[in-house]
């Protein structure tokens, strides 16, 4: 059967997805998948665990990268089973999708790799819902040609658009709010990535820098749109220690805080 995220969060106001940025150790996933499933369970919010396998774009060749396809697919087949939870994961290569395909629900497409027309296709001819990362370099009207290369293939599969911030100059990103009402027009719901929207590429030297302490305020802008259906937010219980994007991780400890920002939001502009 295949998985539809908007069946299960029509009534919700509004779906989330989190996990740490690459999957450390499978000890360390269950830790986060716990306590993202029972904050879900306590603010009638969807969630979906995310870890990568391997962080194929990285700053340097030295940069960690992950466990590799087999072992991680295999640590998160692990999560699903012992929470429950559905899982989504990066991939990178069209070799690597149907193997993914076989243990998570949604497949997604790096921003980097977002016009790339073979991985695409690929992962819709999966029928599992797919997750595109707006690249930085695109509009959000370019966004529409994204979701037909998949819908043209598979009529059933859910397609997610997420913006995580535009180029602005060197080793910065901004986000125009007016990404989410122009994607959602041609997509089945859009997401907003506040995390990977504060990073500072590259302005680390031989890593990506961050500014963690603006996910609160910009992740209550987005919310404040109303055309945000889901949230998108890379966790950790000690962001320092983690090998990839250290700088713009969400401190685990915040995020129940967050999320009731967020919903008491989203409930006052469905007000109106």
């Amino acid at each position: 059967m295949t998985f539809s995220l908007k069946s299960v969060s029509t009534n919700a106001p509004f779906f989330l997805i989190a996990g740490p940025c690459v999957i450390q150790t499978e000890e360390l996933c269950m830790e986060i998948a716990e306590t993202i499933k029972k904050i879900g369970e306590d603010f009638n919010i969807p969630v979906v665990f995310k870890a990568s396998y391997d962080k194929a774009n990285r700053t340097s060749g030295d940069s960690f990268r992950g466990p590799g396809l087999e072992k991680g697919l295999e640590i998160l087949a692990n999560v699903k089973s012992k929470t429950g939870l559905p899982i989504l994961t990066d991939i990178h290569e069209p070799f690597q999708v149907q193997l993914a395909a076989q243990v998570c629900d949604i497949l997604q497409i790096p921003a980097f790799l977002c016009r790339q027309t073979d991985l695409t296709e690929a992962a819709a001819r999966t029928g599992k819902a797919v997750n595109i990362k707006k690249g930085q370099f695109l509009s959000p009207w370019a966004t529409k040609h994204l979701v037909e290369k998949v819908k043209c293939i598979s009529k059933t599969s859910e397609v997610f658009l997420t913006e995580r911030g535009a180029s602005f100059g060197y080793g910065n990103l901004v986000v125009d709010m007016r990404s989410f009402p122009i994607m959602k027009e041609y997509c089945d719901g859009v997401i907003y990535d506040a995390t990977h929207s504060l990073q500072l590429p590259s302005s680390g030297g031989s890593k990506t820098g961050g500014q963690r302490e603006y996910i609160a305020t910009l992740a209550r802008a987005a919310m404040a749109t109303g055309a945000v259906d889901g949230l998108f937010l890379e966790v950790h219980p000690e962001p320092e220690k983690s090998p990839s994007d250290a700088d713009n991780i969400l401190p685990l400890d915040q995020l129940r805080d967050l999320i009731k920002q967020l919903v008491a939001i989203k409930q006052l502009v469905a007000k109106f």
